[in-house]
């Protein structure tokens, strides 16, 4: 019987992360693999609410460990109501970022210290972490080029931020390969999903499940 697994999309605002979400979930319901997509921060009733004040609330004040802990409330919630439910329920979940982009932002784009918030993180997610996480990369100036013109507040901070946040996507996938890939966001979507289809095709047969090209 095949096993359930959970994958994670992360990286920059711009790179197409949430449209990649979006083309791996409907290949693999055509594929027949029951599927739960969701969206961190959100994905619940209290999470999307938590999300509203996170990334539209400009006229708000919020330290970044403020910042760092609504995240983390918001994702405790996900994983209770949504992606621990499905795994045991046998389903392949899906999620539009996950715990690594707490750690960035906050961490090291923020100033907070990454190792605490990978602490936190494991904490209230109860050691839940994705069996693969893609990084979609791109330099920072096609990033910022590429973004809703609308930008949140959280990347609504310039360029030399989002080489920061490059740098630690780089950095934390670069320290565990073994559940991490970094892709090239540069080319077209349909491209850059051929790539995705692999790497997930690659653990979801591992897990036994049948997928056709």
């Amino acid at each position: 019987m095949p096993k359930p697994a959970f994958i994670s999309l992360d990286g920059l605002d711009g790179t197409g992360k949430s449209t990649q979400c979006r083309l791996l979930v409907e290949w693999l319901t055509a594929q027949r693999v029951p599927v739960t997509a969701c969206t961190d921060p959100g994905g619940t009733p209290l999470g999307q609410e938590l999300r509203k004040l996170l990334l539209f609330g400009r006229d708000h004040t919020i330290s970044t460990t403020t910042e760092a802990m609504l995240f983390m409330a918001s994702r405790a919630q996900l994983v209770d109501e949504i992606i621990r439910p499905a795994l045991d329920g046998g389903q392949v979940v899906v999620s539009d970022r996950f715990l690594l982009a707490n750690v960035v932002y906050q961490g090291h784009a923020g100033g907070l210290n990454a190792a605490d918030l990978w602490t936190v993180g494991r904490f209230v997610t109860g050691g839940l972490e994705p069996d693969l996480t893609l990084v979609f990369d791109l330099p920072p100036d096609v990033a910022v080029s590429r973004r809703n013109r609308a930008a949140d507040r959280m990347e609504d901070r310039g360029e030399d931020y989002v080489t920061r946040v490059r740098t630690g996507f780089n950095y934390e996938a670069g320290m565990r390969p073994d559940r991490h890939r970094i892709i090239d966001a540069t080319p077209d979507a349909d491209a850059v999903q051929k790539v995705v289809r692999r790497e997930v095709g690659r653990l979801l047969t591992e897990r036994g499940w049948s997928l056709q090209e």
